[in-house]
Parts: C-alpha cells; structure tokens; sequence
C-alpha cells in the first residue's frame, strides 16, 4: 500500500498569545495548517474565533510566542492569504473598479489584472453586474465580489470570518456553494462560524474555542460523533447541545 507524503505545512503558531491591554484574548496555543484543510473555528461569541483569524492572517501580531508563514516547497515561496469578513468593505466605485483595486493592491501585474478580473467574475456570477455600483449589490452578491476579490488574488489561504451570517437562506446557500468550489479547486480555508450544518458540508476539521483557549482539535467526524474511547472536552459537549439545530 503506498503512503501518500504528507501536505505542506504552510501556516504555524507556536505558544502564540493576543492580549488587548490588560485583557488576554486568546490564551498561548500551538497551531498548525497544510496545505488542502478545511477547517472551521466554532464556539460561543467572545470565544476568540475572530481573534484567532486575525493573528492566523497577520492582523494581529502575537504579544507572545510566534506565527510562522512556511516556504512551499514546489517553488520556495512564501503562501499568499486573502480574508473575507463578514460584512465585506466595498468602496463606492463599479464592481469592475472595486475589483481591480484589490488586484492593484495585491501587487498584481498590470497585464495580468484584466484576465484575473474576468475569470473571477465568472467565477462567482457576476459578469453581467461589472458597470454597477458595488454598494448597491444584494448582500448575497455583495459577498460574492468579496470572493471574487480574493480568488483573483490566487491566495493559498482563505480566511473566512462568518461568510454567511448577514445572509438571507437563498444567498447562504450561493455563498456555501462557492465556498465548496474553492476548496474543491485547492484552495485552504480557515473558517469561523455559528452555522454547525455548515461546518459538517464544508469542514474536514473542527477547532473549538472557549474564553480565549484552543479546547478540541479535531476531524469533523470525531467531532460530532467522538468515540467512547475519545470523548469531546465537557465545554465542547455542552456548545454542541446548546446549538442544536445544526441544519441551518
């Protein structure tokens, strides 16, 4: 049987810490990501998912220990990361311009931009809303330009705060879809969410956090269904219950 190598490691935290003032917001904890994970953050709000997000992109620089970007070995270069928020920023230009100034500030070649800008578009169904206004797009699609905006990007990481949560049930699902296909296409994803159905269709690991601490660590499977010989911390058990349904 032959043993597949193991995926390369493109993002670490060592003993990383975040602390606001006075306040610790997210307690030291060791984290590693490779390339090709799905992983989805969950927990209470104020647990540290955002925190966590942000320091994991290099927002936040970490007031203790160290996070670590790791050269790909195909070509020796560092992984790019592109973050989606919840209520994606959009100027008050065209879906066209607010596109192709993310590519301008991601350094993008001038002659690359046009095909990137296109192809990006028609990745997430929004070639025919190029000339309108980007603040007068739908929620659902406005979220759609924000992925556009970071596929075009190329990044080897997408982080994703609560992508979905402002979304009617309709756009949700568009947005999910997309989501799927970025991940189904390579793309890493690092996620925070409340939606526990959505964790279980897109997530093949699951990191709780509770009061600023890394809890479990885990595939999806072991997660939702942990077996008796390795049961889920109490703290993750009682969120699990609380939370029901997870079908949303």
């Amino acid at each position: 049987m032959t043993t597949l190598p193991p995926a390369p490691l493109l993002l670490s935290l060592e003993s990383a810490q975040v602390r606001f003032g006075a306040q610790q917001a997210l307690q030291p904890l060791d984290l590693q990501i490779h390339r090709g994970e799905r992983i989805a953050l969950v927990g209470a709000n104020g647990s540290g998912k955002t925190t966590l997000l942000r320091l994991l992109h290099g927002l936040i620089v970490p007031a203790g220990g160290r996070r670590e970007l790791h050269r790909l070995p195909a070509d020796e270069r560092l992984p790019r990361a592109a973050m989606l928020f919840q209520r994606p920023f959009l100027l008050h230009l065209s879906v066209w311009r607010n596109l192709m100034l993310a590519l301008w500030l991601g350094r993008v070649p001038r002659d690359e931009r046009r095909a990137r800008a296109l192809d990006a578009l028609a990745r997430v169904g929004l070639q025919s809303c190029a000339d309108r206004p980007a603040r007068a797009l739908s929620g659902g699609q406005q979220q759609r330009l924000a992925l556009a905006r970071a596929w075009a990007l190329q990044p080897d990481i997408l982080f994703l705060d609560e992508p979905t949560a402002s979304l009617d049930p309709s756009a949700r699902r568009e947005v999910e879809a997309l989501i799927a296909e970025f991940a189904q296409a390579g793309l890493t994803l690092v996620m925070s969410t409340h939606n526990l159905g959505q964790v279980k269709r897109l997530a093949t690991r699951v990191l709780y956090l509770e009061g600023g601490r890394l809890v479990a660590d885990r595939p999806t499977s072991r997660f939702f269904e942990a077996p008796p010989d390795d049961p889920l911390p109490p703290e993750a058990v009682q969120f699990l219950k609380g939370e029901l349904p997870w079908n949303t």
